[in-house]
């Protein structure tokens, strides 16, 4: 069973009142209010507290964590979306699209999509680690789409918003691979992506934190306070390179990234 280990002084029914609002939207593909009117704009363990119970859920009812997302990395999005933090949230084996023919629009409320590095893990981390320590746990790394979603109307939301809901997780396409011994200097990568051969997104590592290094040790050692460590073989995206894109049914985005190779999704129409 997936949970964190939350301190909040929010009441219990109020935690689920808000996990039931962003639970009602998902079934119905209906976006609903914010939960920052229950919970508040600040008590973001209150916000995890929500995410894992709705996971709680979901893994309950058959479906099986694969990975963590970090949001909020880039300094591009975080201003899209009138945030200064990075989040982080779950991925679920039915997310991947990875090597579908198409990605079903119809599975999304608001899509939109970001190019991002990923990673796979090659061994759990149970303890805090360094920059220094964090290629030592990777066994692949990947350029790859996140194509992020929310349950919240017209994505009107505050990062307590956001975290609570499943950090606006969606679904999520990995592209080509390398061995982490090949990977090149992941603060220098360039990553431009297209719509339909027309370039609307572009941006380098350094913009994720830094570098995805960096974002994948705020990742670690965030979940490790939060009683929810990273296990070999989960899946990592490491968030946004460059601004995220509105998705158009029918449209196909690729994304290449220096270094690493590229990555395509086209979308249902």
């Amino acid at each position: 069973m997936y949970s964190v280990t939350a301190m909040t002084s929010v009441e219990l029914h109020v935690i689920t009142d808000a996990a039931d609002r962003l639970a009602t939207a998902t079934v119905t593909k209906t976006p609903c209010a914010p939960v920052r009117d229950l919970i508040g704009r600040d008590d973001i363990d209150a916000a995890y507290r929500i995410q894992s119970l709705n996971i709680e859920g979901l893994v309950a009812s058959g479906q099986r964590v694969v990975g963590r997302k970090i949001g909020l990395t880039s300094p591009s999005v975080q201003q899209q979306l009138g945030v200064d933090q990075p989040d982080f949230g779950v991925l679920l084996d039915d997310m991947d699209c990875t090597g579908d023919a198409e990605v079903d629009s119809g599975r999304l409320l608001q899509p939109r999509i970001e190019a991002e590095v990923a990673f796979t893990l090659s061994r759990d981390i149970t303890a805090p680690i360094t920059v220094d320590d964090a290629p030592g746990y990777v066994a692949d790394v990947y350029a790859s789409f996140e194509i992020v979603d929310s349950r919240i109307v017209n994505w009107d939301i505050s990062l307590a918003d956001t975290v609570a809901d499943n950090a606006s997780s969606g679904l999520y396409v990995l592209g080509d691979r390398i061995d982490r011994a090949d990977a090149p200097d992941l603060a220098a990568i360039e990553m431009s992506m297209t719509e339909n051969d027309t370039e609307v997104s572009k941006g380098k590592g350094a913009d994720c934190l830094g570098s995805p290094w960096h974002a994948l040790v705020w990742l670690a050692n965030t979940a490790l306070a939060y009683g929810t460590g990273l296990r070999a073989g989960d899946v990592v995206l490491s968030g946004a390179l460059g601004p995220m894109v509105p998705v158009i049914p029918g449209a196909t985005y690729t994304a290449t990234m220096s270094g690493l190779g590229s990555v395509t999704a086209v979308f249902s129409a």
